[in-house]
């Protein structure tokens, strides 16, 4: 069996697409996942699976979410050594409080770097690569227009946005899941 991590999209943000975590282990035991570890309350799940293609569990979690809760949530999985790489390319990795990662779906194929570039607002850094976006965001997440709807919408790609505190915790728990 493999660890992967999956990280879903928009649940639980402001009273909207609600899914209590017990209830999220019950389907992905559904699903004949094992050692399932939920990790706070925004769609934060490692666990483990016999499956070898990660675009195949997405379908399937997202599917079975449809099914189950009745909307549809964007699914990212990714395996151990994806997440630590991902991990070890942060250029802005050395300050946890102010660091972001969002994952993206899939490599952004065209957009406009400038555009990006002039949404950042005093010492907001970004830096983009294939499967994930770098930010620094020393004046809280909360103020930047470099949110995730703005990063979906210019690099038309899904995406989903973790601090780095917790893209660390999962990454410690996918180890100690191995």
């Amino acid at each position: 069996m493999t660890t992967y991590i999956s990280i879903l999209r928009g649940i639980n943000v402001s009273g909207k697409n609600i899914i209590k975590m017990d209830a999220l282990r019950e389907m992905y035991e559904k699903l004949f996942f094992g050692s399932i570890t939920t990790y706070i309350q925004s769609g934060n799940i490692v666990f483990r699976s016999v499956e070898t293609k990660p675009e195949k569990l997405e379908k399937d979690i997202s599917n079975q979410i449809k099914k189950d809760f009745g909307f549809d949530v964007p699914v990212i999985v990714l395996t151990v050594d994806n997440l630590q790489r991902i991990i070890d390319d942060n250029p802005f990795s050395q300050d946890q409080n102010f660091s972001h990662i969002t994952f993206l779906a899939s490599k952004p194929e065209k957009y406009d770097i400038k555009t990006i570039e002039e949404k950042k607002s005093g010492r907001e850094e970004v830096h983009i690569a294939d499967d994930a976006v770098y930010l620094y965001c020393p004046d809280g997440y909360g103020s930047t227009k470099l949110n995730n709807t703005f990063l979906e919408r210019k690099l038309k790609v899904g995406a989903t946005t973790r601090n780095l505190k917790t893209v660390n915790k999962l990454l410690q728990i996918a180890r100690e899941t191995i």
